[in-house]
């Protein structure tokens, strides 16, 4: 698959099979999350490769914080939310490091770390594999970012849902460009 039809084929997998994800086929992912650009070379981006029962310890996690947060929630609601890094069986998320070169801007870093997971994203369906970007109220709770070591002041953009593809990728129409461009003379 070249790289034209990789990005117009990309689509959000809702649903993956449980089939584990080769390590080999990890590595060649992160490799290629690490090609994005990034000013001054300072490598922003920060992964956390959950698989088997870190994912467990997470979903039990995300159902603390939910109950903590609505203390008379129904279970099947805690349950749900306990559930949620069980959805395919790869996670890796995704954080900022701390800025480091007084030259490099924290936005500046931030948007390198959403071009290597856009590059995750795009290795994934290249190697036929089925990927989802979410982030939800969990990205911003310290207590995730911790269980991830991360610091509270470092953002986690992403949680990345990878596994082998349920379904046949749809065939949804995408918007133009046209309506959000202006052209200059």
């Amino acid at each position: 698959m070249d790289a034209l039809e990789t990005i117009f084929t990309r689509y959000s997998c809702d649903t993956v099979r449980a089939d584990p994800i080769p390590r080999e086929l990890i590595e060649k992912l992160l490799s290629a999350a690490v090609q994005a650009p990034n000013h001054y070379k300072v490598r922003p981006w920060r992964f956390v490769v959950l698989q088997g029962q870190a994912r467990e310890r997470l979903g039990d996690l995300f159902a603390e914080i939910y109950l903590a947060e609505h203390p008379a929630a129904p279970p099947a609601s805690v349950e749900k939310e306990r559930a949620k890094p069980l959805r395919a069986p790869l996670l890796i998320a995704v954080g900022v490091e701390p800025v480091t070169d007084p030259r490099a801007l924290p936005f500046e870093n931030a948007c390198a770390v959403a071009a290597a997971v856009e590059n995750i994203l795009l290795a994934a369906h290249a190697l036929g594999l089925g990927a989802k970007w979410r982030t939800g109220t969990q990205a911003t709770d310290p207590r995730v970012k911790a269980f991830l070591g991360l610091q509270p002041e470092q953002d986690l953009v992403s949680f990345i849902y990878i596994g082998y593809p349920a379904n046949p990728a749809p065939t949804a129409q995408r918007p133009s460009f046209e309506d959000r461009t202006t052209w200059m003379d």
